[in-house]
C-alpha cells in the first residue's frame, strides 16, 4: 500500500503544488473565505465528489465512500483561513490581496488534504468504510470555524468514528513528522480589560486618578496567578500584548485598555484563573480610586490526542517515513480550534516538518514564512495512508 500511495503522491505532486500556490496567491481572512470555498469545492467535484458548501458560511465537507460505507468513518480536516499580514517573501506567487497572507501554512494544509482526497478517490475501490473531508474556515478567529461547523451540523448526518488533522512545523525539517499523546496544545482565552480613572494634567497628578499607573499595577499583580496560584506541574501562561492609553507626555488619559491571553491545560483551573483575573483587576483598580471592566472571551479548549489514534499515527509514520524521521513532541502553549472536534470523537493532531534544509528557521505568523513544497508530497501521501490504515484496522476488528 505504501509504495502505491507514494507513487500516487508523486504523480499528483505537481498538480497539488499548483493548488497550493493558487491558495497562497489569493488568501482570505477568517469568515471571508468565499472564493477559497468555491475553489476547494470545484477541485473536489473534479475528483468525482459531491461537496457540501456553506457550512458555517464558508466551510466545505465531502464524503469518499468505499465498500460498505456506513461500517466505519474516518474524518480528515484542514483549515484554510489566512492572517492580516503584509507578505514579504518575494515569491512569484506571493499574496495579491494586500495585507493578507497565508503566514500560518493553511494553504499547505488545504492543498495537502486535497492531494490526499485525490489519492483516496483513486483508491476508493480498495477500502471498506468512508472518509469525511472537512475543509474548515476561521481557525484564526474566535469562536473558531471548528465550533461553528459543529454548531451548523457538519456531523449531523454522519458522526465520524475518529478524526485527524495536522499543522506544518517550520522548525522541523521537511520529511519528518511528530505527535504527542494526551494533552498537546493549550486552551486559549482572550482578556480585555478597561481601566478607568480620571484624566488630567500630567503636572497635577494629585487631581487625577491615573489609569496608566493602575493598569501597570494590575499587570504586575496578575503575574502571581501563574507564579503563586497555578499548580507548578500545570503549564500556564498569562501574557499581555497590548496596552493603550491615549494621553500625551503631559496628559493623563481617562482610561487604559489592556489585552492579553491566558492558556493552560486544565478546565477547572482555567475557570479558577478567570475568577482570579477578574478579582485582582477590579480589586486593584478600586484600591487606587479607579475601576476596571473585565471581559474574558472564552476561547478554544486544550487539544487532547487520543492514545490509540496517536499511537497508530506514530506507528504509521514509522512505516511511511522511517523511524529516524518520527518524533514524540512536547506540549505546546499555542492553541487550535481542532480541540472542538477532538472533544466529540477520538482524535490525533500531529505535525509535519516544512523547514527547507540549510535555511534559517522562520516562525509561523511571520510575513517571510516559506515552506519546502516537497512537504506537500509527504503530507498528502501520509494523510491518505494514515486514513486507510485506520479503516483497515477498525473494520478488521469489527469482523
Amino acid at each position: 500500500m505504501i509504495d502505491k500511495i507514494k507513487q500516487l503522491a508523486s504523480d499528483n505532486f505537481e498538480d497539488i503544488v499548483a493548488v497550493r500556490r493558487h491558495l497562497h496567491q489569493y488568501p482570505e481572512l477568517s469568515q471571508e473565505e468565499f472564493k477559497t470555498m468555491e475553489f476547494v469545492a470545484a477541485r473536489l467535484r473534479d475528483y468525482g465528489l459531491n461537496p457540501v458548501t456553506g457550512i458555517a458560511k464558508t466551510g466545505v465537507m465531502a464524503m469518499i465512500e468505499g465498500r460498505n460505507p456506513s461500517s466505519y468513518c474516518v474524518a480528515l480536516r484542514a483549515d484554510y483561513d489566512a492572517l492580516p499580514l503584509e507578505e514579504c517573501t518575494g515569491l512569484p506567487f506571493a499574496s495579491e490581496n494586500k495585507g493578507v497572507m497565508h503566514a500560518c501554512g493553511h494553504d499547505m494544509h488545504t492543498s495537502s488534504l486535497l492531494g490526499a482526497a485525490k489519492i483516496l478517490t483513486q483508491l476508493k475501490d480498495t477500502f471498506e468504510g468512508s472518509i469525511m473531508l472537512i475543509f474548515q474556515p476561521s481557525e484564526e478567529k474566535y469562536p473558531g470555524g471548528a465550533f461553528m461547523m459543529l454548531e451548523d451540523g457538519v456531523f449531523a448526518k454522519t458522526t465520524p468514528n475518529e478524526i485527524y488533522s495536522f499543522h506544518c512545523l517550520p522548525e522541523m525539517d521537511c520529511g519528518k513528522i511528530g505527535m504527542r499523546k494526551g494533552k498537546y496544545m493549550a486552551s486559549t482565552d482572550e482578556l480585555y480589560l478597561t481601566v478607568k480613572g480620571k484624566g488630567g494634567h500630567g503636572g497635577t497628578p494629585n487631581l487625577d486618578i491615573d489609569p496608566i499607573v493602575i493598569a501597570s499595577h494590575i499587570i504586575v499583580a496578575m503575574q502571581q496567578i501563574v507564579s503563586r496560584n497555578a499548580n507548578p506541574v500545570m503549564p500556564t501562561i498569562l501574557s499581555f500584548g497590548k496596552m493603550i492609553g491615549l494621553g500625551r507626555t503631559n496628559i493623563i488619559p481617562d482610561e487604559v485598555k489592556i489585552e492579553g491571553t491566558i492558556r493552560t491545560f486544565d478546565e477547572e483551573w482555567r475557570l479558577d484563573a478567570h475568577r482570579r483575573i477578574t478579582r485582582i483587576a477590579q480589586g486593584m483598580a478600586e484600591s487606587m480610586g479607579g475601576s476596571c471592566d473585565v471581559f474574558i472571551d472564552f476561547g478554544y479548549p486544550y487539544v487532547f490526542n487520543d492514545d490509540d489514534c496517536t499511537q497508530r499515527t506514530h506507528d504509521n509514520g514509522v512505516e511511511y517515513f522511517g523511524a529516524e524521521n518520527v518524533e514524540w513532541l512536547d506540549m505546546r502553549m499555542t492553541a487550535e480550534d481542532f480541540a472542538f472536534f477532538a472533544q466529540k470523537v477520538p482524535a490525533c493532531y500531529y505535525r509535519i516538518g516544512v523547514h527547507i534544509p540549510g535555511t534559517p528557521v522562520t516562525n509561523l505568523h511571520r510575513p517571510n514564512l516559506m515552506i519546502d513544497e516537497k512537504s506537500i508530497e509527504y503530507a498528502m501521501g501520509f494523510i491518505a495512508y494514515n486514513a486507510l490504515k485506520a479503516l483497515e484496522t477498525k473494520t478488521k476488528l469489527q469482523k
